[in-house]
Order: C-alpha cells, then structure tokens, then sequence
C-alpha cells in the first residue's frame, strides 16, 4: 500500500471513529429524552388523576345541587298558570 493511499486510509479512520463517538452521544442524549418524556406523561397524567380524586367530593356536591335546582324550577313551573 503506498502512503498517500495509507495516510488516506488513517483519516477515513479516524474520521469514523469520530463520527461513531458523536453518534453514541447522540443515541444517548434521545434515551434520555425518552426517559424523561415519558416520566413527563406519567407525571401530567398523575396529578389529573390526583386533581380528580380530590375534587371528586366538590363535584358531587355540584352534582346534587344542579339536580336540587332542576327539581325546584320543575316545582316552580308546577305553580305557575299556564
């Protein structure tokens, strides 16, 4: 192999060794996003379930009283002459 061929050869080398290190960084940096995305969603989708859970007695207190006042305009309508 001549040098210019063999120095030729080096610089592919060490230009794929480069190249290959940046490329392990990389695949690195995205399982890590991965990771945190998706602790992310389990996060925004806990504190709903949890938003829920604690409001869940103030939601049927609505509840009731929309049907409390549904009966009472039916009451009220009951009285008035048609």
């Amino acid at each position: 192999m001549d040098p210019e061929s063999k120095k030729l050869l080096e610089e592919t080398h060490e230009l794929v060794e480069e190249n290959n290190e940046m490329l392990r960084k990389i695949r690195s940096v995205q399982k890590k996003q991965a990771f945190f995305q998706i602790v992310h969603w389990v996060f925004v989708i806990g504190v709903a379930i949890g938003t829920l859970y604690f409001l869940e007695p103030y939601i049927t207190q609505f509840q009731s009283f929309i049907k409390e006042a549904g009966v009472t305009i039916e009451k009220f309508k009951s009285f008035m002459p048609r």
